[in-house]
């Protein structure tokens, strides 16, 4: 540890777009943040590479270009394809989102938000391993982290009045302080592939809705989920599976079932063995809040930590980079309160918050995934036939990617915010 400091003002575990937004904002009011990262900058992370709006929102609140010139590919919006349907919708103008998504591997996003978290101030620890949370013996309060540092693994604590777990699925932290995944609530599993095709400059993100595992061509099974291919804008595409673990489809292989379908793609679109970039990779998706509280005796879960991937769509970035702003507030906050209780309200107030943003939102979403667990053709009838209905339109697309105006807006969002509002948040 010679030359390093072992204590903050704050700990932030995984430099993420959770953990580096949480740590940028945290820095820049002048909070000595530490930084701890598993792996080292550049890395490769499996996701979409997709922001929708709500998304590019973070981004710009950060002081980030968004703009095409500085490295993004913009979309113009969402392209879904059921059956012989298909349909193009263009992101909503909204007050409270820009009216563009962006798409930008998260090689390359990660790093950005890592660089921009020290450039405000933050002490970034690389190839970090923490191994869990060190706690007061006698009041259980989290006061650190242990961690494993360097090639050779050395261990290593560090201390913190605050810790902020943006881990990612492991959730370690929260795991090691007893906060388990609640196993009801839903959990996807997704695969991606990056392809060199003709179609990477393609205006529109697109979602093959009709997922069919092939495992048993005889017996073609439906499956809750979709196909995605989001173009990157940098000659290749960024295609993948995403579908949900719920009992009957536990056993589904994800990414073998991104090869079979790859396979029955046109083969003008690149899809294709020899023109692959890199292997298949896979992830969890943990949605819906599946891991709550999300504040406890100085730990707060941010992002996928906290479970807090889309329901409707596995997009996680967003929600990510919103919680952390929301903790960043809330920490801010809280150390200039003098310790004990009235820190502890004001720390009482980020799952609030989370809750207020997202809670009724996400237990709409996950009631309609246990719906099409049960019973996938429903989201194939409502896929094919709902967006015939010109008037339905508006409310499926901003229903599915929670792109609304929460409060004012057109009738679609008024409908989608009271609903969201008066439905309870998932505890």
């Amino acid at each position: 540890m010679s030359g390093r400091r072992s204590g903050a003002d704050v700990i932030v575990v995984g430099a993420g777009p959770a953990g580096s937004t949480a740590a940028t904002y945290l820095a820049r009011a002048g909070i000595d943040v530490l930084l701890l990262e598993k792996t080292a900058f550049p890395r490769e992370k499996v996701c979409g590479d997709a922001l929708p709006p709500r998304g590019v929102k973070q981004l710009i609140d950060l002081g980030i270009d968004t703009s095409e010139a500085a490295g993004w590919m913009h979309s113009r919006g969402l392209r879904t394809l059921a059956g012989d349907l298909t349909v193009e919708f263009d992101w909503p103008d909204l007050t409270s989102y820009p009216s563009y998504g962006v798409a930008r591997t998260r090689h390359d996003l990660d790093d950005l938000l890592a660089k921009l978290a020290v450039g405000a101030g933050a002490r970034l620890l690389e190839r970090t391993t923490v191994t869990g949370a060190l706690t007061d013996d006698h009041t259980g309060r989290v006061v650190g982290v242990a961690a494993r540092t360097g090639p050779e693994k050395t261990p290593v604590t560090f201390r913190a009045p605050l810790v902020l777990a943006c881990d990612g699925v492991s959730a370690r932290l929260a795991l090691s302080v007893g906060i388990d995944r609640h196993p009801k609530r839903p959990l996807g599993v997704a695969a991606r592939r990056y392809y060199r095709s003709p179609r990477h400059d393609d205006p529109y993100l697109e979602v093959h809705v009709d997922l069919l595992d092939r495992a048993d061509p005889g017996r073609p099974r439906l499956l809750p989920g979709y196909g995605w291919a989001f173009p990157l804008g940098n000659g290749t595409v960024n295609v993948g599976v995403c579908t949900l673990t719920s009992t009957r489809f536990r056993d589904t292989d994800c990414r073998a079932l991104l090869r079979r379908w790859v396979a029955e793609t046109p083969e003008e679109w690149g899809y294709r063995e020899e023109n692959a970039v890199g292997p298949v990779r896979g992830a969890a998706l943990p949605m819906g809040f599946s891991r709550t509280p999300h504040y406890r005796d100085g730990l707060l879960l941010l992002g996928d930590a906290g479970g807090m991937v889309a329901p409707l769509t596995g997009e996680g970035i967003s929600a990510a980079m919103e919680s952390a702003q929301l903790a960043a507030a809330a920490v801010i906050q809280a150390l200039a309160q003098r310790d004990g209780p009235s820190r502890e309200r004001v720390l009482a107030g980020y799952p609030r918050a989370v809750a207020e943003l997202l809670g009724g939102y996400y237990q709409l979403s996950t009631c309609w995934n246990k719906v099409i667990s049960f019973e996938p053709r429903i989201q194939r009838a409502v896929s094919r036939y709902g967006p015939r209905v010109k008037g339905m339109r508006p409310l499926l697309y901003k229903a599915i990617t929670g792109c609304y105006d929460g409060r004012g807006g057109d009738l679609a969002d008024r409908l989608i915010a009271t609903l969201a509002r008066l439905t309870p948040s998932p505890k």
